[in-house]
């Protein structure tokens, strides 16, 4: 079956190309020129969707908005979309749960690797392939349904905290530095940001470890990066 993109954006200019862009790779776009119209499709079709291409400048309800409804519904990578060059704006779309963000006017080329990137690496660890599920002490990490439980229970993780969790499970005991952990887990390295590496482990720690301030699973190597507990 085709990857399915869905874009969220009032522009209907940049909807076609964006669409057209996506059906010459092979991939079949969805439109919606709002936010509520785009969290219908999402609620319908949403197992089929690998990306979601979100503006934060919508009618009515914003992306932010959007994105707030979409993560209780979905762990889907989102692309944000901006006119906006603050960078306020773009901390508060990655803390609501955004995997990657793009300030308008952009270029269609740079557009297009980032949303790769981020197929890329949601479609890699959905594969089914050997040690989809993941076994701890007290976590289980099933990388085919996307899904982590600890003790038991569910744990609500977004889409790029669960690829940074499964990517450092998947190698326990290896030590990765910030830089390393980035190209990893977001694909590219030319847009590294440190304190964006340390709020994704700070928000992780605390959905996962029994004591956040003294982490179990994920530890840090102090002067290099982070690694998870061989020990685990």
């Amino acid at each position: 079956m085709p990857k399915r993109v869905l874009i969220i954006d009032d522009d209907q200019e940049l909807c076609a190309l964006i669409n057209k862009c996506v059906r010459q790779e092979g991939m079949e776009g969805d439109i919606a020129y709002t936010g509520s119209a785009g969290l219908k499709k999402l609620a319908e079709h949403k197992t089929e969707y690998c990306l979601v291409v979100l503006d934060v400048m919508l009618p009515g309800m914003d992306g932010f908005e959007v994105l707030t409804q979409l993560r209780q519904i979905s762990t889907v990578p989102v692309l944000m979309l901006t006119a906006k060059g603050s960078e306020i704006d773009k901390v508060t779309g990655l803390r609501l749960g955004a995997d990657d963000y793009l300030t308008k006017p952009f270029s269609i080329n740079e557009l297009m690797a980032r949303m790769e990137s981020l197929i890329r690496r949601y479609t890699t660890f959905n594969q089914s392939q050997p040690q989809d599920v993941l076994e701890f002490k007290d976590m289980v990490i099933d990388r085919e349904n996307r899904s982590v439980s600890v003790k038991g229970k569910p744990v609500d993780l977004t889409s790029k905290e669960f690829d940074l969790l499964a990517f450092l499970a998947a190698n326990r005991g290896r030590v990765f530095t910030k830089k390393q952990i980035y190209t990893q887990v977001w694909g590219y390295d030319y847009a590294f940001d440190d304190n964006n590496i340390m709020s994704f482990i700070s928000k992780l720690r605390k959905k996962i470890e029994p004591d956040p301030e003294h982490p179990f699973y994920i530890l840090t190597v102090h002067g290099v990066g982070y690694r998870f507990n061989k020990e685990a």
